[in-house]
């Protein structure tokens, strides 16, 4: 996105200027999209609820005010993150780019706690980031409170805000503890800040943290870059090896599943296939953790699987897909997974595979929790948002903007807009199926109700065992469906259940009728269905491989100098024990390789390159750009 003010120049902003932080520190020449004035709202003193996408640029949304008042005499930011995997990264970031920053969480040592404390409490630290169960104990409240009496307090910024919210998609109960900033510390700004929040978790979070005079700055949600698919599971396994070998061998991804030994069992299945998998999931050892982590962070290629344990939090900005092997719980859940991918706005992939048991599982497991009913309804109804999305036969795109709230137009870059789906009138077929339930619950003979594989036997006129044990080859509906195969009758049976019209009950599956059956058993309804077909494999081109690899807009000899640029990033990255991103990003060293800068002050106008960083490394990189020529 172009920056959407001219930028004025450094030497003419006052150091306590945040355009002055952003060119100097950061080495941007102008902020994006609403950056400014969220930036110049909380520098000022002014609370915000922010609302931007992964990758979207959140993070100086609250570290440029911090450097900036920390530099007019303010103080400490403190950011309260839950996060472990974003503090480590966002803190290395700060200062390999000469801000003094820490975090406190469980991975340090008591001592290094303490001296971590000493520069909090002298106010010499720009920002520190703690977790939320840490900031409200009560010594760190007797520290914060020592800061406020000095004036050396000066803004909280709560990452990942929508944790507070009973309505959002990862709930977490040391948020509601949050309420106590404000009451403890009304003067102080706070500035809060999530990739995803409905109207009702936005609600809750202004509600819940005691925000309610603060600015809301909500920005599209639009992710142009992420190409978005959803296919009906068909030997999901195969399906997700296909995609990754056509599509994107030897390229960064994350895999989620449901279920830790899942995740277990598809990394060791992909590795057995020849791809580099590791799995990642809250069960596993910390420090294995831990070092599958790095090994994601730090090298080229790695495929995550995980359960969403693993992936908030990840900057990474290569993760050219994110694959769902299970169907999320919600829109938030599902936007906030996918948008790991494609961070660096190259293009990225999010492939889905969800079938029958996915719908029924998740609902079933709104059925059984212990929540209130009030509860319940809502995430019934996020279900079937996201149900309806991956149903939809129109655009992808408009229909995940369109539940934020956001209008939009078709896309042309998702399954539906590149391969638009064919429909057939389903009322028929809704109705014969619709009508073996209801014989089955009419019947003498056993059990009142049966699941999936007897319900299409039963529709297809198979004599099995059961059938006959039963008696339900006399019922009326016995051979009505056999013009349907049996994949075909899955499928109609996932879109009623997906529509509502058929539940799935109890630890077998047995499937029932709703209310809203009844007016498609009376012919009263219309039921359009999609027909089943998996998007087409394409094979990524030489042209899209080599994008990715290197920007297609440089020449041969700027190919060479981004590929000498990669080789020295990586051997700082070691170095330094970072991840190579956070060195500098893929888009600095192709503007690098693009433009050739021979002198440093050149080299100082490319963009993310701050005074900092040209300090450090200035002289290495013309070096290794001359030596590439």
């Amino acid at each position: 996105m172009p920056p959407v003010t001219p930028p004025v120049p450094a030497s003419s902003l006052a150091p306590t200027d945040p355009r002055h932080v952003l060119q100097t520190v950061f080495g941007y020449a102008a902020f994006r999209g609403a950056q400014e004035d969220i930036v110049d709202h909380v520098n000022a003193g002014g609370d915000a609820l922010v609302l931007m996408p992964t990758g979207g640029g959140k993070s100086l949304c609250y570290q440029v005010p911090a450097i900036a008042r920390h530099r007019a005499g303010k103080g400490v930011t403190i950011v309260v993150s839950p996060l472990i995997a974003l503090m480590h990264d966002q803190v290395g970031a700060l200062e390999e780019l000469g801000v003094h920053a820490a975090f406190l969480n469980s991975t340090l040592e008591f001592a290094d706690v303490q001296r971590i404390e000493r520069e909090m409490t002298s106010g010499r630290l720009v920002m520190l980031y703690v977790a939320p169960e840490r900031l409200t104990t009560p010594r760190m409240l007797a520290q914060l409170d020592s800061l406020n009496e000095r004036g050396l307090l000066s803004l909280f910024a709560i990452d990942e805000a929508h944790c507070v919210s009973q309505w959002g998609h990862d709930f977490r109960e040391d948020y509601l503890a949050l309420s106590v900033l404000h009451e403890r510390y009304a003067h102080v700004p706070r500035i809060a800040l999530t990739a995803t929040a409905d109207s009702h978790t936005r609600a809750d979070i202004l509600e819940r943290l005691d925000l309610g005079d603060a600015r809301v700055f909500i920005a599209s949600f639009d992710r142009p870059n992420i190409r978005y698919r959803i296919v009906e599971k068909d030997e999901p396994r195969r399906q997700l090896l296909r995609f990754v070998r056509d599509e994107h061998e030897g390229e960064a991804g994350v895999v989620y599943c449901a279920t830790r030994k899942k995740v277990e069992e598809t990394a060791a299945w992909l590795v057995a296939e020849g791809i580099d998998a590791l799995p990642y999931h809250a069960g596993l050892e910390a420090a294995l953790r831990q070092k599958h982590q790095d090994r994601f962070l730090r090298e080229d290629g790695i495929v995550m699987v995980a359960t969403v344990a693993f992936g908030m939090g990840i900057d990474k900005p290569d993760v050219r897909f994110v694959a769902h092997l299970d169907l999320p719980k919600n829109i938030e859940g599902y936007y906030q997974e996918t948008g790991r991918a494609g961070r660096d706005g190259e293009p990225a992939e999010a492939w889905m595979a969800y079938g029958l048991a996915d719908v029924v599982n998740n609902r079933r497991q709104i059925d059984e929790s212990p929540a209130g009913e009030e509860f319940k309804r809502v995430q019934r109804g996020k279900l079937d948002a996201l149900l309806a999305l991956a149903e939809a036969t129109d655009c992808r795109r408009v229909r995940l903007l369109g539940y934020f709230g956001e209008a939009s137009h078709p896309c042309g870059n998702c399954d539906n807009c590149l391969d638009p789906p064919a429909t057939w009138d389903g009322t028929e077929a809704a109705r014969k199926l619709l009508s073996c339930i209801y014989r089955f619950a009419q019947h003498g003979r056993g059990p009142r109700a049966f699941g999936a594989g007897h319900l299409i036997d039963v529709l297809r006129g198979k004599k099995t065992d059961k059938v006959a044990q039963y008696g339900h080859d006399a019922l009326s509906t016995f051979g009505i469906g056999a013009e349907l195969s049996e994949t075909q009758w899955r499928a109609v049976l996932r879109q009623l259940v997906a529509l509502g019209h058929v539940v799935a009950e109890g630890e077998y599956n047995t499937l029932a009728l709703t209310d809203g059956a009844r007016a498609v058993l009376k012919g009263g309804v219309e039921i359009r269905l999609r027909e089943q077909h998996e998007t087409p494999r394409r094979a990524k081109t030489a042209r899209a491989k080599a994008g990715r690899e290197a920007p297609a807009d440089l020449d041969a000899a700027a190919q060479a100098r981004f590929a000498a640029l990669k080789a020295w990033r990586t051997e700082v990255a070691r170095e330094h024990n970072l991840p190579s991103y956070i060195v500098f990003s893929n888009a600095t060293l192709a503007e690098m390789a693009r433009l050739a800068p021979d002198t440093l002050a050149a080299l100082g106008e490319v963009s993310g390159v701050g005074a900092k960083k040209l300090e450090a490394y200035g002289r290495e990189i013309l070096r290794v750009l001359e030596a590439a020529a």
